[in-house]
């Protein structure tokens, strides 16, 4: 078979096409052996190599390939899988990197603090990584009505909402409010929430961590637990973690060359993460 020839395999009924020369890369490999008609796992069907392996992980095998690294989306879990295809597959320098990537997984913490007042909450919300909270800092808008009359007037209709800044006091941490805060007197004012890309401008405390809620378990975030710190104050504490990647790996190879004219069928954008 030639090395420019183009190959579709049917991983567990996935199909891929990539050049000849890419399954070869690594002489060892079964993929290599099997274009040699050589492997007894391997068969063709109707002109196409047919494995009955995991077709999903099939695109991180072939891309290693490719690449020579590994390149995982931040969510992913399934390393015992993944090392067990790499392994069926007689690559080893992809098992090693699994190993190294698992590894190389850290911790992420985020802590919420919630005070409940009487007509406003207060929030607080630190972060172990910073890039985090500035991701999270763009997606919390806070709008704010100013009144100029007493709170007791019965004929104070609401006012145009003005977009006003978080508080930012360091890299890991952002402060905001909502509620109407009427320790100003007659200058009191009322501030909305809107956590992007929930369209809704909230008041209530209680809504707004509810919606905060939910965004961070959306983006991959744990619950681990809740506690009262101050009983007296209403100060409720949230706190969240998850695993986040750092880096990928990269490992060199006098194995093969690297082909520029490689076909893939099929592509898929890693989730959006806060990282």
């Amino acid at each position: 078979m030639s090395k420019a020839e183009v190959v579709i395999l049917n991983v567990g009924g996935m199909k891929y096409s990539t050049f000849a020369i890419t399954l070869k890369r690594y002489q060892d490999s079964k993929l290599a052996h099997a274009l040699d008609g050589a492997e007894p796992d391997f068969r063709i069907v109707n002109g196409e190599i047919f494995v009955d392996r995991d077709g999903s992980l099939f695109r991180y095998i072939l891309d290693f390939l490719r690449t020579r690294q590994l390149n995982l989306p931040s969510e992913f879990s399934d390393y015992d899988r993944l090392m067990r295809e790499a392994e069926f597959y007689n690559l080893p320098f992809l098992v090693e990197l699994v190993k190294q990537d698992r590894l190389k997984q850290r911790l992420e913490i985020l802590e919420v603090r919630y005070t409940l007042q009487e007509t406003y909450s207060f929030f607080r919300i630190f972060g172990s990584c910073n890039s985090t909270i500035e991701t999270l800092a763009a997606r919390v808008m806070i709008f704010s009505e100013q009144a100029g009359q007493s709170w007791n007037n019965s004929s104070l209709v609401q006012r145009p909402l003005v977009p006003i800044s978080l508080q930012r006091p360091s890299h890991h941490d952002l402060i905001f409010q909502c509620g109407t805060d009427f320790s100003a007197g007659d200058k009191f004012a009322t501030r909305y929430v809107s956590i992007q890309p929930d369209e809704r401008k909230l008041i209530n405390g209680s809504n707004v961590l509810g919606l905060l809620i939910d965004t961070l378990l959306r983006e991959g975030f744990c619950l681990i637990s809740t506690r009262a710190v101050s009983p007296t104050e209403k100060i409720e504490c949230y706190t969240f973690e998850r695993n986040r990647r750092t880096e990928n790996f990269c490992i060199a190879s006098g194995q093969g060359e690297a082909s520029t004219n490689e076909i893939p069928i099929q592509t898929e954008k890693p989730k959006s993460r806060w990282r």
